[in-house]
């Protein structure tokens, strides 16, 4: 080969090799606040994040370039005014913002630019952006308005405004904060898709508003509306909780500012005042918890519009903000999200249908009617029917308090005005399967005039499950539903009988909920509402928020350890430790009144082994196994903070606590914990407190107790908790699958095999239990997890958070030919598949760019290892660390 040829050659390597690179590399999915391009935003110092596509393995990123500035095109032409980082030597994907002061309202746009493995330049063309909000209580101008009735009027407040715009509008954003809950109006059309804004807070200490874009909808003459009710606020609805009992229980009220920048750069704001003019209408009556009752007859077409009549409204009155904390609502907002069409209808008369969804969701039903003025609906819903095949509350209305009939539970009533109408709740949401239309007068029905809405948090999906097995599949469709049927601006329990935001479920829950789930806004949301809630002695309440219930029963370490577990769970997923900073302090006052209340290091504060099957763990176990989660927590955040002092402090209280719960329940002779039952093994092993020199013989208990139990669970909340993980992690991987999917009672699967489409309150589905068991819960979620940890083997590593390296050890369980998980971390997505074949399995890997793996695979031989060198630590285990990319590997089994 002669000299130019070669020369040829290397330099259609290297135009290949840069070609290549520059059509597969690239950088997406940029947020701001871990939001796209979010708008009245208040954080002085936004967090921007981004991922890169780079199929090339061992892609990584060595260094990045973030220019800010408020000109689009200097921007995009890498001029910042406000930041320009310059190329900065780093592989991190999350840069917090640290140059010159933010404005309120006013909006930046970042330009990014990375370098990958090669110092090549990726450069990127797209711009994001983030929008200033208030950013500060007294840059607000409106007033606080409401009309003049007080907390016990039934009906919902309309309010209106009309204003001219004298120039041409650039742009126009309205910033509304309400104590209750608000749709709003530009000229008669309603403003944005979110449902139930603002999203519930402890209302006299923090409140939220809401910024949308309306530039879109303004003319020259404009009139806005705004509807009120009654949400968490004025709780009028009587149940166990006393919400009717809040102290900042009042009438709905709300403040708004809408500013309007002009062509010439000149600023208007149109505020809330006594001006405003407020009636009464159509919505008679909202509850938040039982339902909506809307009388058509009383409309009044055109409220929102401009030149509407309003000579015989009222003037609003202004009033006291509700707390001296208005903030921005910086999450994924409540939606509509999917709509179901009904799978059959019953139609027992004219005067009454029964329409099965097919499936238990949280939302509304949207009925299409047309009879006569005057004629009454009342459209009830409810989780299951009676042997009659009609309507049953039974098991869904034991917490109501009802004083009369005039609020049935979960019962919407409208009054008809004539001609076709479409009704559906505003200020509501409930859960059911079943919907029953009754009518005062006849009426006719198909199954198309009803439809089934499933609202919730909006959150974008970040993992899917799929397998051999229908059940597993079943599962993972069904802890989903449950999760999004119980995610509402906070976790809650239930969508039906309490709609409370439990804190024990919620952390039983949280590594189900980020695994499928982009949910961390929600979480920081309902995080600082822990905040809000908390005692100056330390003390969270069981349910966040509260009117006040919960400080005194239901709550301690098995339950409000939330307030720990929670934020050190983000921590692991994204990789941020800023929720974790802002909960810092508060998990030192909460552990230190642990600590002052519980004398000799162990505590019997707590609600233990909720809804156990039948074995009953001590509380003083739990509660303070749980206290010792959270100092060491604490002890890693501290360390984490450079809290040198309160590291000692608390790594040297989580030892105390541990060898004191060794000293009281465990007997090393026998290697048991307690009575040796599920719940009291597995959480040991699970949480780390078992003595190393133990920890074989302990798993090997749990294993016995287990097949002593016939294989199924015998566990409650906490050991549903542990009881697959510890299994899967110490060498039961096949039993714990056999656990996991057992179909008869007690086991998930039972649930499935009677039809369920979500999860249950409770393991038992006999006719003895029905009155004490929502059919829609998220507490017993811990399985969808264990699918991704155990089956997938996809976990993140503490000591490089976010998945920055995946933890990566699947099992290639007995009685599954195959299985695949796929979770989008904060680096890409991470895909675990593998399939059986002849006693062969072939496993594929996707490692994101800029990350990478410690692989762990039993196997008796690997037959491919697709260039990577495997390290045999021991006989059948085989180790190994990957770079970011696509692997195949074939794997002969045990």
């Amino acid at each position: 080969m002669n000299k130019i040829s070669l020369i040829t050659i290397v330099f259609l390597c290297f135009f290949f090799e840069v070609y290549s690179q520059n059509n597969q590399s690239s950088v997406y999915d940029l947020k701001s606040e871990h939001l796209v391009n979010p708008i009245g935003i208040d954080v002085k110092a936004p967090r921007l994040t981004w991922k890169i596509n780079d199929s090339r393995r061992g892609a990584i990123q060595k260094s990045y370039d973030i220019c800010v500035g408020t000109d689009s095109a200097k921007v995009a032409a890498g001029e910042g005014s406000y930041w320009k980082t310059g190329k900065i030597n780093s592989s991190n994907q999350m840069v917090v913002y640290d140059g010159d002061q933010l404005k309120p309202f006013q909006k930046y746009y970042w330009l990014l630019n990375i370098w990958d493995k090669n110092n090549q330049k990726i450069k990127n063309e797209k711009l994001a952006s983030f929008e200033m909000g208030m950013m500060d209580i007294n840059n607000w101008k409106g007033s606080w308005v409401s009309d003049s009735w007080d907390k016990n009027k039934k009906e919902s407040p309309y309010f209106r405004y009309e204003f001219s715009a004298q120039k041409k509008i650039k742009k126009a954003r309205v910033y509304i904060a309400a104590a209750g809950l608000f749709e709003l109006y530009i000229n008669g059309k309603r403003v944005g898709d979110h449902q139930l804004d603002p999203t519930y807070t402890r209302f006299d200490r923090r409140n939220l508003y809401v910024t949308h874009d309306i530039t879109a909808l303004l003319d020259r003459n404009n009139a806005i509306g705004v509807l009120l009710g009654n949400g968490w606020f004025n709780h009028q609805s009587k149940a166990v909780w006393h919400f009717d009992k809040a102290s900042w229980r009042d009438r709905p009220k709300f403040c708004l500012d809408l500013r309007i920048t002009y062509e010439d750069g000149s600023v208007e704001t149109i505020v809330s005042n006594s001006n405003w003019k407020n009636s009464l209408g159509a919505l008679v009556f909202n509850s938040i918890y039982t339902a909506e009752h809307y009388n058509a007859q009383l409309e009044q077409n055109g409220w929102n519009t401009f030149g509407f009549d309003d000579s015989k409204w009222k003037n609003s009155i202004n009033t006291t903000a509700p707390s001296k904390n208005i903030v921005s609502q910086a999450l994924h907002p409540i939606k509509h999200v999917k709509e179901i069409q009904p799978i059959k209808m019953n139609k027992i008369s004219p005067q009454q249908y029964i329409f099965d969804l097919g499936r238990n969701i949280a939302g509304i039903s949207k009925i299409k009617v047309n009879g006569e003025p005057g004629t009454v609906l009342r459209v009830t819903h409810s989780e299951l029917l009676d042997d009659n095949g009609e309507i049953d509350l039974s098991n869904i209305i034991v917490h109501y308090r009802p004083t009369d009939d005039s609020d049935p539970f979960q019962t919407d009533i409208y009054t008809l005005k004539g001609g076709e109408e479409i009704f559906a709740p505003k200020f509501n949401y409930k859960g059911f399967q079943y919907i029953e239309v009754a009518s005062s007068k006849p009426i006719e029905l198909t199954e198309e005039s009803l439809t089934g809405v499933f609202m919730h948090s909006d959150v974008p999906p970040k993992g899917e499950i799929s397998s051999s097995n229908p059940l597993i599949n079943k599962l993972w469709t069904a802890t989903n539903a449950a999760y999004l049927s119980n995610l509402y601006g906070y976790p809650t329990d239930c969508p039906q009988r309490e709609k409370n935001g439990w804190t024990g479920d919620a952390h039983i829950a949280i590594e189900m909920g980020l695994f499928n789930f982009d949910g961390i806004t929600v979480y920081e949301k309902w995080l600082a509402d822990h905040r809000d809630e908390q005692q100056p002695n330390g003390v969270i309440p069981a349910i966040i928020p509260t009117s006040g219930w919960g400080y005194h029963w239901a709550n301690g370490p098995d339950w409000t350890s939330s307030i720990a577990i929670i934020p050190w769970n983000t921590y692991l997923f994204y990789g941020d430790n800023k929720l974790l900073k802002d909960c810092y302090s508060s998990i030192k006052r909460y552990v230190d009144h642990i600590t002052e209340i519980s004398p000799g290091f162990i505590t019997n504060w707590g609600l233990g082994d909720w809804v156990p099957v039948k074995s009953k763990t001590p509380k003083e176990f739990t509660s303070s196994l749980y206290y010792y989660i959270d100092a060491k927590i604490l002890s890693r955040a501290a360390k984490m903070f450079g809290e040198e002092e309160d590291f000692l402090k608390y790594s040297t209280l989580a030892k105390l606590i541990k060898e004191k719960i060794n000293s009281l329940y465990f007997n090393p002779k026998t290697s048991i914990y307690g009575s040796g039952f599920q719940t009291e093994l597995s959480t040991a092993l699970f949480w780390g407190i078992v003595p190393e020199e133990h920890k074989e013989k302990v798993t090997l208990n749990l294993k016995r107790r287990v097949i002593l139990d016939n294989s199924h669970i015998d566990v409650g909340l906490l050991g549903s908790k542990t009881i697959l993980n510890a299994l899967s992690e110490n060498g039961y991987a096949d039993l714990a699958y056999k656990l996991a999917t057992q179909e008869d009672f007690p086991s998930w699967g039972a649930w499935i095999k009677s039809g369920a489409t979500t999860l249950f309150e409770d393991w038992k589905v006999d006719e003895s239990r029905k009155g004490a068991m929502s059919r829609n819960h998220i507490m017993f979620g811990e399985i969808s997890a264990w699918f991704y940890k155990a089956l997938g083997g996809i976990k993140p590593d503490s000591q490089n958070p976010g998945f920055k390296n995946i933890l990566l050890e699947p099992h290639f369980v007995e009685g599954l030919e195959s299985f695949s998980a796929k979770h989008n971390g904060p680096f890409g997505e991470i895909i675990s598949s593998w399939e059986k074949n002849n006693g062969v399995v072939d496993y594929q890997v996707t490692v994101p760019p800029n990350s990478t793996a410690s692989l762990t695979i039993g196997a008796k031989d690997l037959i491919s290892s697709d260039g990577i060198d495997f390290l045999e630590q021991k006989e059948g285990l085989f180790n190994a660390k990957l770079q970011s990319g696509n692997y195949n590997f074939k794997i002969k089994q045990k």
